[in-house]
């Protein structure tokens, strides 16, 4: 039942964002993300990205995300969020569904209603670029093989349709040009940390992120 909803969320949602490539590398997953004091996901102690805690309640992952992504919450903590919540669901195919089916419907809510907040296409970008570059790792294939599962099912969905649209919306803001540039390769990826980098204070925790990355 929640494959069969994501699937029609998936559908709707190819009408209503821009069409366009969407390849890129790891760095929505394999990078933490600084973010200061603000609400995270439950996390593990090891070192490097993939580290989730082994004592996290699996099941409760899309309703604790949702909780998380307020409109208080900081761009770059939603990113961090969103990274741990991908890690978490890319171990589950029903996990993974019903989570992006949660992203995504909110994200297409607020558009069917013409509310102008870019927060719920953000994180509707992150998420469905995020899940596009975990099948890239093999290390989480099932059976030596890639997970084209996830694959088939998004399609051509586009995840940075939706984030030109909030980026539409949110006018100059530094914070989604850094992940947009995650999104993308070559010369749009540029472009967008060009963006970020001269909308970035010196010291803030934008800067120290992006220092970290390139």
């Amino acid at each position: 039942m929640v494959n069969r909803t994501f699937r029609s969320l998936a559908a709707a949602a190819l009408l209503l964002t821009v069409a366009g490539p969407a390849e890129a590398g790891p760095p929505l997953i394999c990078h933490p993300f600084e973010t200061g004091p603000a609400s995270l996901l439950p996390w593990g102690q090891g070192a490097g990205w993939n580290t989730p805690s082994a004592s996290y309640e699996v099941r409760r992952l899309a309703a604790d995300t949702l909780k998380l992504l307020t409109p208080e919450a900081p761009l770059l903590a939603r990113m961090e969020n969103l990274r741990r919540a991908t890690i978490y669901a890319s171990r589950d195919r029903d996990i993974a569904f019903e989570l992006l089916t949660a992203v995504l419907g909110r994200a297409l809510t607020a558009q069917a209603s013409g509310a102008r907040d870019p927060l719920p296409l953000f994180d509707a970008a992150y998420a469905i670029e995020a899940f596009r570059q975990a099948g890239t790792i093999h290390r989480w294939s099932r059976a030596g093989a890639s997970e084209q599962w996830l694959s088939r099912e998004l399609g051509d969905l586009s995840g940075y349709g939706f984030m030109q649209q909030a980026l539409a919306l949110a006018g100059n803001n530094a914070e989604m040009e850094f992940a947009a540039s995650l999104m993308q390769q070559g010369a749009a990826a540029e472009a967008h940390r060009r963006r970020a980098v001269a909308g970035a204070a010196r010291g803030s925790l934008l800067a120290r992120n992006i220092e970290r990355l390139y």
